[in-house]
């Protein structure tokens, strides 16, 4: 055994190594700020990393609770909740439209179109009261006068309700204030003309002619064009309350593929059957669906009937009036005119008058063709047979007064036209006032017609957005109901 050299220091039994004192930490150094090249402020370091965004934590947080089953049913309740209401704020928004322009094609277009047609009616058969006031000579009975005052009012009027109807920046309200400029004007020219023709001057016939010309090239052409413009209008809002609600219909069968695979899935999970909630939720989808086809469906098709049998009814008789109007002007002013106006046609020469009142008729019996084509019922029907008959008649009586009238019988002529006190003979008047009587009953009964069907469209969808709206709400609270019940089972 080696013994330890003499003088050494021998450690006590069990010390080991002495440990060195420990060096206190060195604080790392702050890192200088780099300096610009050429000088100039310190540029501040750079950060070591780039902060994330609200998005990407979030997005990140949806993923973290994707993949837990709590986490998954909070994702699925929020889903079908947001799509029950989507569904119903578009059906709601939708139906809002086609409710509103069903509305207007009942109460606004429509009612103006036939304002419009009526001023048109009013001014040509003012004329044509004239003309016959005319031909009565110094003593125009009052009944003629009557009309022919009766008619100016009514187109003031029917002038005065469209204007209130139409935007000031409106086509309509242009020829509205060309009317309303041309109306006293040719009011003027009549009033001289029956003055002239009171006091037998024959410049009263000239005065009368003129008038005619006013009306048939300026103001006839003004009013055809507002209720031309008015048509369009209708035929507008017709355009907007008609087509399907495709965006609803797909959001509404969306909406129940999505509730039946919610269901599907927790049936696979838990052996459940139903799910209240989610039972609820689908339940109300599925009416407020039916009730989107069904109403919209039947809205469509009354409206179709108001259209088909209304309007375009409507639309005839009015145009089939007006001819006879615009025949029985023609009618008076051959027999005011006496040849002093005439027409080559195919290198013949006729009389003007006597050759538009032709093409008048023929205007006027296509009408009443196509008016009996659409008549759909007898009480239709029997108006439209009654002015055919009496036009025919009227055809008849008029060749026999064109007769008398080119051999020289003119008052023979005038007695076949607008009879008088001491006339044995049927004069013409009265197959125009029969077609005139006959084509207003028609119109009468198509009107009638028309609100019905109109009426019964905006009915089928009453209460149909305010109704969507409400049960999406009861839906989309079903919905979450159903899915917090799932939730419930996890705490």
């Amino acid at each position: 055994m080696t013994r330890p050299p003499k003088g050494s220091a021998v450690p006590p039994p069990g010390a080991g190594v002495p440990t060195l004192p420990a060096v206190p930490p060195q604080p790392q150094p702050h890192p200088l700020p780099r300096q610009r090249p050429g000088g100039g402020a310190p540029v501040a370091p750079e950060p070591s990393s780039t902060r994330r965004t609200a998005f990407a934590e979030g997005v990140d947080r949806l993923r973290a609770a994707a993949v837990t089953e709590p986490g998954r049913l909070r994702i699925i309740g929020a889903l079908l909740a947001a799509l029950v209401i989507a569904f119903g704020t578009v059906t709601a928004w939708q139906m809002h439209d086609r409710s509103v322009a069903a509305d207007d094609v009942l109460h606004r277009s429509q009612p103006l179109t036939s304002d419009a047609a009526d001023v048109y009616r009013s001014l040509a058969d003012a004329n044509t009261a004239a003309s016959s006031g005319f031909l009565a000579g110094g003593q125009e009975t009052k009944a003629s006068r009557d009309r022919y005052e009766k008619d100016i009012r009514t187109a003031a009027e029917g002038l005065v309700k469209a204007a209130a109807n139409s935007d000031a920046d409106s086509p309509s309200a242009a020829t509205i204030t060309e009317l309303n400029r041309l109306l006293p004007e040719y009011k003027g020219l009549i009033e001289r003309a029956r003055t002239y023709n009171r006091q037998g001057f024959p410049v009263g016939g000239a005065y009368l002619r003129y008038a005619n010309e006013k009306m048939h090239k300026e103001m006839l052409p003004a009013a055809e064009d507002l209720y031309t413009t008015e048509n369009q209008r209708l035929r507008a809002d017709y355009a907007d309350a008609r087509p399907y609600p495709w965006a609803a219909l797909a959001l509404g069968v969306l909406a129940l593929a999505a509730l039946a695979w919610a269901q599907h899935r927790n049936y696979r999970r838990t052996n459940r059957v139903l799910n209240h909630g989610l039972v609820a939720a689908t339940a109300t989808a599925a009416v407020v669906l039916l009730w989107l086809v069904v109403g919209h469906s039947v809205a469509r098709s009354h409206l179709g009937d108001s259209y088909d049998h209304g309007v375009r009814s409507l639309n005839v008789l009015h145009d089939a009036r007006i001819a006879s109007l615009k025949a029985r002007g023609n009618e008076n002013l051959t027999l005011v005119a006496r040849g002093a106006e005439t027409k080559k046609v195919d290198g013949r020469t006729y009389d003007a008058y006597d050759f538009d009142f032709g093409r008048n008729m023929d205007t006027l019996g296509k009408g009443l063709a196509e008016a009996a084509r659409l008549a759909d019922d007898e009480a239709g029907e029997r108006p439209v047979t009654a002015a055919n008959g009496n036009m025919a008649e009227w055809k008849k009586r008029h060749a026999a007064a064109r007769e008398q009238d080119e051999n020289g019988n003119y008052q023979q002529a005038l007695d076949l036209v607008i009879g008088g006190e001491d006339s044995t003979v049927e004069p013409t008047v009265e197959c125009f006032d029969g077609v005139d009587t006959s084509l207003a009953a028609a119109l009468d009964h198509e009107k009638r017609e028309f609100r019905q069907a109109a009426g019964d469209g905006l009915d089928a969808m009453g209460y149909l957005p305010q109704g969507a709206g409400v049960l999406a709400g009861l839906g989309a609270a079903g919905a979450l109901l159903g899915v917090g019940r799932r939730l419930s089972e996890y705490r």
